[in-house]
């Protein structure tokens, strides 16, 4: 098997995960990493062979940016200090308590070279973080907090990395030039992130194509992370920024097309690439188990060290800062998103897994000092941070399903419904104004106002039944199945339409061009 081979196997694997984790109850991350785990131990798997340095900038900015598409501005600005007590202050001091005790249980291991291993394991993973918590029907405040810790904390985990390999590498350290450096890189980042952002909201304008929209969409993550780390800012907080400017201002609400096609190959996207990277994960078995050779013993009690730290400190840390948070939302009069329980703390603690970002960091410390000599301890660095990875992501992917279920933390259904009806009365309200203006311009008949008048109260219903009355519940719900009915026997017409334009494909003297031309004039009338 060569590497391409193993490529195509990851990729089919992150295919078959999804339906075999839904089947089991499992996250597909998780089964993706156990796949990576099995192939690496079979002798005719080849060894990864992909460049460190291009493992963030290839597999990062899609991850990323399919994470913000789920989320919105408004949640991180809800929830700035729950995200800030874990994506900030949580990640310095991770990285403060690995390299205090890194540096004493490894030998001879230098203070710089023990804080790049704390700050390539503090982070949570964010792909894996969202994965799982949203399959297992948690709470949304839950999953926003999740979500949000996860994307900030890559950049303070990465941005505190390379200050601490630079200076390994070199042998010198300024605290002032550190906090300037991490300043600078985020001011370049957001720089970044806003001019890209704007610059492609402006050239989906002119664009206008769905295909060629989407094709754009693809592009700018990549563009932003490579020009901020080009411009040594933070590639990971440039593609935050611009896929929130993105979701913020490039939504064209009536652009029906473009938003169901574009969802459609972005969920292709985050699942085939989620899938990979997770499955390299697992695969980078081959290198720990080569560098441990002889030294089990003494690398896994190491790791098993690292794995305590990383694991209490999070714990230690999310209880009093759940409370002050609590303590400080209740003397505020807004939204903010935070846990409820110490159940729901708990499930937070439990599902900070470390992912990709840890792997690429550590596979991307350098091999040579700048005088030439060997970079100090990498291999135990790496294999310490593998057992981290594997650990968290392994051990607490696989229990967190059991856990959720054990504390029944739940997402609040009735609040979810209530939110949603919500939601339906004000669409319908806002097609029954817009009802109303058209009525003063043109003239309709009262039939016609009235058969309109009903569609736009059938909007909320169809959206939240609940909003009528019983009898109008019971007259929308016959309504419904004639409706229904229609509807099958409609597509049950278009289907064999299409299946009359498709068969002219294999006709002699028909133009494929024309026959694809009909099918998606076919194909966007059966989504109406």
């Amino acid at each position: 098997m060569d590497q391409l081979a193993l490529l195509f196997m990851l990729l089919l694997g992150a295919v078959v995960s999804v339906p075999v984790g839904n089947r089991l109850g499992l996250p597909a991350p998780v089964l993706m990493t156990l796949l990576g785990i099995v192939l690496a131990v079979l002798d005719f798997v080849p060894n990864v062979d992909i460049p460190p340095d291009f493992i963030l900038p290839a597999l990062l900015p899609p991850l990323l940016y399919a994470s913000v598409r789920r989320t919105s501005w408004r949640q991180f600005a809800a929830n700035k200090r729950p995200i800030f007590l874990l994506a900030v202050a949580l990640v310095f001091v991770t990285t403060a308590a690995v390299a205090v005790v890194a540096s004493t249980i490894v030998p001879g291991l230098p203070v710089a070279a023990a804080v790049a291993l704390g700050a390539l394991v503090a982070p949570p993973d964010p792909v894996a973080a969202t994965a799982v918590a949203g399959q297992l029907g948690l709470p949304r405040r839950l999953v926003s907090i999740l979500e949000g810790e996860g994307l900030f904390n890559d950049v303070t985990a990465i941005v505190l990395y390379h200050v601490a390999i630079a200076a390994a590498v070199s042998g010198t350290f300024s605290p002032w030039r550190a906090g300037l450096d991490l300043v600078l890189s985020a001011v370049v980042a957001v720089a970044v992130g806003l001019g890209l952002g704007w610059a492609a909201n402006k050239l989906m304008d002119l664009l206008g194509d769905a295909t060629l929209q989407i094709g754009l969409t693809l592009l700018a993550p990549y563009a932003s992370y490579v020009l901020a780390e080009e411009l040594h800012g933070s590639g990971v907080l440039a593609v935050l920024t611009t896929a929130l400017f993105l979701a913020e201002y490039a939504t064209d609400a009536d652009d029906v097309l473009t938003r169901l096609a574009g969802s459609t190959v972005w969920d292709v996207v985050d699942t085939l690439v989620t899938g990979v990277a997770f499955g390299l994960i697992g695969l980078e078995l081959h290198n720990a188990i080569r560098t441990a050779s002889g030294r089990w013993g003494e690398m896994l009690g190491w790791a098993a060290a690292i794995v305590a730290v990383v694991v209490l400190v999070r714990l230690m840390w999310l209880m009093p800062a759940t409370w002050l948070t609590k303590r400080l939302h209740a003397k505020r009069d807004y939204d903010e998103e935070i846990p409820t329980s110490w159940r729901e703390t708990v499930v937070m603690w439990w599902a900070g897994m470390r992912g990709v970002a840890s792997v690429a960091l550590a596979l991307a410390i350098p091999l040579k000092m700048d005088d030439g000599s060997p970079f100090p301890d990498r291999d135990e660095i790496v294999f310490i941070a593998f057992g981290v990875i594997m650990a968290t992501l392994v051990l607490q992917g696989l229990t967190l399903p059991w856990l959720v279920r054990k504390l029944g933390v739940r997402a609040d259904i009735d609040s979810e419904k209530a939110f949603e009806k919500e939601l339906a009365v004000r669409a319908a309200k806002a097609a029954k104004r817009r009802l109303r203006e058209i009525e003063e311009v043109e003239e309709l008949s009262e039939e016609a106002s009235e058969q309109l008048l009903r569609r736009a109260f059938d909007i909320g219903v169809r959206i939240s039944p609940d909003l009528g009355d019983e009898e109008r519940r019971e007259a929308y719900e016959q309504r419904a199945r004639r409706m229904k009915r229609m509807r099958r026997i409609q597509g049950e017409m278009m289907s064999a339409a299409r299946h009359e334009v498709l068969s002219a494909r294999s006709e002699p003297g028909a133009d494929p061009e024309i026959v694809d031309r009909v099918l998606r004039h076919l194909d966007v009338r059966s989504l109406r």
